[in-house]
């Protein structure tokens, strides 16, 4: 076998090649008579001074990823003080990882099963798919009884989404355009844009409240064409912290019904927001029950802490039942060239914790304690901006909910806190607050007054 190395010819590229004595060979049709010649000639390969042709000149460098980039300056700051509010993952009250005491059980309990590591199906775990179906849409669901929905398991909730663009992208030919709200989590362009699909948006966010512009979205949702997809948050929208009222909720799905929308709810946060499952998903079971068949992306990397596991689902409600068959034999073909099946790990966990009772019940107190603490350290943060003697109104804090917060912090004021307090956050002005401890609070609420007052 002839081996080519950066220092040698390539035959796939004669035009840049100034060995003469050879280059008369590089003609179609006479790669393996040049090969045969040059090995003759020189041993097996033939020098060249020049190296190798890029396949890649074209390729630009990209732009970092604004979250990641918050780490990284964080990581090399050297003050004692600083912080780090740009992460999405949640922390306790020391600053550090959370792993919740029953995803621990659970791992053991799988453990002691000695289960082996075959493949799972396309579609996944089916005990996941069936426990993730019915935390979302209630184990009571006429949806479920009557056999008219399809879960499948996938790479959490990043994973989901973009299972749920191709579908759309292949299957959803009447209408191209989805509608995301303004703002979005930043992954969901670039997933559904990848993916074909066309992106427009609704107004939602108030900057002069820091609250819901319901007036706004409910004006922008009633001019949709129709057919087109519309992405809803189901609780703790991402990046604002802003959710509608269940009476707001209601007049949204009037509108988006009478325009003939096709709802796409994405809930990462399912018990993390408020600390109840029930309440989390009160939106999602609504909308089914007033007629709604929607599409439906979970995670529980939030819910659960199983981030690095990447445990999720994709649902899609049908018509009947026979239709989910058919939907769901076009989502295994879509998956399969993809990445073929998913994770198990991830699955076995959650899918342990929601069919245990007493995990499952240490499980629903875990997830309270989680969401208690984050409502805690807003209501902390407020109280010491007022301590502070801040005069702004921060009852937006508060009333925002999940895991971050819209401070309505301008950019160079952002920029401020990371120069001289090393505060770390977005430029936007979001900050997870899962990053504000007890012991932090204070300080963060001096910087944000010095920057603000």
């Amino acid at each position: 076998m002839v081996t080519h190395t950066r220092n040698w010819c390539s035959v796939f590229n004669p035009s840049k090649c100034t060995h003469t004595a050879v280059r008369s060979e590089h003609t179609p049709g006479a790669v393996g008579s040049y090969i045969s010649s040059a090995r003759g000639a020189t041993g097996g390969s033939v020098p060249c001074s020049r190296a190798l042709h890029s396949w890649w000149t074209e390729v630009q460098m990209g732009p970092p990823d604004p979250i990641l980039g918050v780490t990284e300056a964080f990581k090399r700051d050297t003050n004692s003080k600083k912080m780090n509010l740009g992460v999405g993952a949640y922390r306790d009250d020391n600053g550090k990882p959370y792993v919740l005491s029953c995803v621990r059980k659970a791992e053991a309990l799988i453990a002691s099963k000695m289960l082996d590591k075959e493949y799972l199906p396309i579609g996944g775990l089916g005990d996941f798919n069936k426990a993730c179906a019915e935390l979302a849409l209630g184990p009571d669901s006429e949806v479920l009884k009557s056999k008219r929905s399809i879960t499948v398991q996938t790479i959490s909730g990043t994973g989901s989404l973009r299972i749920g663009a191709n579908f759309l992208s292949r299957f959803h030919t009447v209408a191209r355009d989805v509608y995301l709200p303004k703002p979005s989590w930043g992954n969901h362009t670039p997933i559904f844009r990848d993916a074909g699909m066309q992106l427009k948006a609704y107004r939602y966010y108030d900057p002069a409240t820091c609250g819901f512009d319901f007036t706004g979205a409910l004006d922008d949702v009633s001019k949709i064409p129709e057919h087109s997809v519309i992405m809803l948050h189901a609780c703790a929208h991402n990046p604002t912290g802003v959710d509608p009222r269940p009476e707001q909720w209601k007049e949204l799905s009037a509108v988006i019904k009478k325009r003939k929308l096709l709802v796409f709810f994405d809930m990462a946060y399912q018990g993390f927001a408020s600390g109840d499952i029930d309440r989390d998903a009160w939106a999602v079971r609504y909308f089914l029950e007033q007629g709604h068949n929607v599409l439906l992306s979970q995670s529980f990397a939030k819910n659960m802490g199983l981030y690095g596991e990447r445990v999720g689902g994709f649902t899609v409600v049908c018509a009947d039942a026979e239709e989910a068959k058919r939907v769901e034999s076009q989502l295994k073909i879509l998956i399969r060239p993809i990445y073929s099946n998913p994770p198990m790990n991830g699955a076995r966990i959650a899918s342990t914790i929601l069919s245990t009772p007493e995990l499952r019940s240490t499980w629903l107190e875990e997830v309270k304690g989680m969401a208690d603490r984050i409502i805690k350290m807003r209501e902390m943060l407020v109280t010491n901006l007022k301590k502070e003697g801040s005069t702004h109104n921060w009852q937006h804090v508060i009333d925002q909910i999940g895991m971050f917060c819209f401070t309505g912090l301008k950019p160079e004021q952002v920029e401020r806190l990371t120069k001289e307090f090393s505060v770390y956050m977005t430029k936007d002005g979001r900050i997870s607050v899962a990053g504000v401890t007890s012991g932090n609070v204070g300080y963060l609420a001096h910087a944000i007054h010095q920057v603000t007052k």
